[in-house]
């Protein structure tokens, strides 16, 4: 069953307003906003930080914790339906506003994708049906459980269980005595080691399900990651066979309906060198991955999650260019020697065929940051895939 009834919806309309809530105040928040205003719908924000992207566009903002009754009590009021734009939104925050308003991605679903070990389970009860698997793993809360780790998981990554992201909270390891020491240097929260696969390529999947249980999923989308943070977006996945694609995409559609979910849901698979799947993790919320979709896409992810938390009719996933995305760090402000924030030469990024840039209103940049990123379309994805190397050359990034 799902959490309301789908056949009353949310449409836009100019007097009164018809409000849609964003529990986060990041980039993919401010895109949500453009998306939803866009539609016609006024959209409020809550976020601890008044200087933030979302805040910057949106309609209203309300500066307080995400544990804030009385905020949350507001946004609730205020609006017919309310998402979150990043999964560590405490699960019990969205349980309080789904009192007041339609709330999609459920408290329930977001929660299991806020604990990996909760995900890993889960996952592993959806491969009855879904014939994908996690990679080996196991949990770790004590020495004990590292003295008994069996051997055929080394080498493995040892990632804490909650609150990770880009990379954070993650070490490689070889031995229990290299175990030891990175859970110490986690503060001996509760982790998960992963057993270290033959990877040959990653690719993640979107999907959107509504709350009458329609579900749509996205092309394949092949990815690149350097230091744990998402460096480029290839859509078609070169590498992508077609067997591999459609059993990616049908997995994800039974994830996405076994977690009764609504809203925007991305996927993580790896691609092992034997050309078979292994579901990596998921996130309960429009995707980095899928930013291609905005210029690539008949129907962008932002605009989808508005429509599916406004009981809408789905859009067309439809991708009607190749393209190919890439993010931009805070990096690329600091290339002079005296080591002073310097602006990028967009002018000379948007002189290239066929760029789409895309900036997140940060005004402090800081090496890792993301600070915006650039998608290239094209009528074939060899001339994206040159756009983005000739961008790379240009702004001093090693493709």
């Amino acid at each position: 069953m799902t959490q309301s009834d789908p056949s009353d919806s949310f449409v836009p309309a100019a007097h009164p307003s018809t409000w849609l809530g964003v529990m986060g105040g990041g980039q993919l928040g401010r895109m949500f906003v453009h998306a939803a205003q866009a539609m016609g719908f006024k959209v409020a924000v809550l976020e601890p930080i008044a200087d933030c992207p979302a805040g910057h566009a949106a309609d209203h903002l309300h500066v307080a914790g995400y544990t804030d009754a009385h905020a949350l009590a507001a946004l609730g009021q205020q609006c017919v339906a309310v998402t979150t734009e990043f999964e560590n939104v405490p699960a019990q925050s969205l349980s309080q506003l789904a009192q007041h308003a339609f709330v999609a991605p459920a408290a329930a679903a977001v929660s299991v994708a806020q604990d990996r070990m909760a995900e890993k389970t889960f996952f592993t009860r959806c491969a009855e049906r879904s014939g994908v698997m996690p990679a080996p793993h196991q949990m770790i809360s004590s020495q004990a459980d590292i003295d008994a780790l069996p051997d055929d998981l080394f080498p493995g990554i040892l990632k804490t269980a909650r609150m990770g992201y880009d990379g954070k909270g993650q070490a490689r390891v070889r031995s229990r005595a290299e175990v030891s020491a990175a859970f110490a240097q986690m503060q001996h929260v509760p982790c998960v080691l992963e057993k270290m696969l033959p990877l040959a390529y990653e690719i993640s999947v979107l999907a959107v399900r509504g709350a009458d249980g329609e579900a749509v999923v996205y092309p394949i989308a092949e990815n690149v990651h350097r230091g744990g943070i998402l460096f480029s977006t290839t859509v078609p996945g070169p590498n992508v066979t077609p067997d591999c694609a459609a059993q990616a995409q049908a997995a994800t559609l039974q994830i996405i309906a076994q977690l009764d979910y609504v809203g925007v849901l991305c996927v993580e698979f790896f691609v092992l060198s034997d050309g078979s799947l292994v579901v990596n993790e998921m996130a309960p919320r429009p995707h980095n991955s899928g930013h291609y979709t905005i210029d690539a896409c008949v129907t962008s992810q932002f605009a989808q999650q508005a429509r599916a938390m406004a009981k809408l009719p789905l859009g067309d996933v439809r991708q009607h260019s190749p393209a190919v995305m890439l993010n931009l760090l805070g990096d690329l402000w600091f290339k002079a020697e005296d080591d002073q924030p310097r602006e990028p030469a967009w002018e000379k990024l948007l002189a290239l065929p066929g760029a789409n840039l895309h900036l997140y209103g940060k005004d402090d940049p800081r090496r890792g940051r993301k600070m915006g990123h650039v998608t290239f379309v094209a009528s074939t994805l060899a001339e994206a895939q040159q756009n983005c190397a000739a961008a790379c050359h240009l702004l001093g990034i090693t493709a």
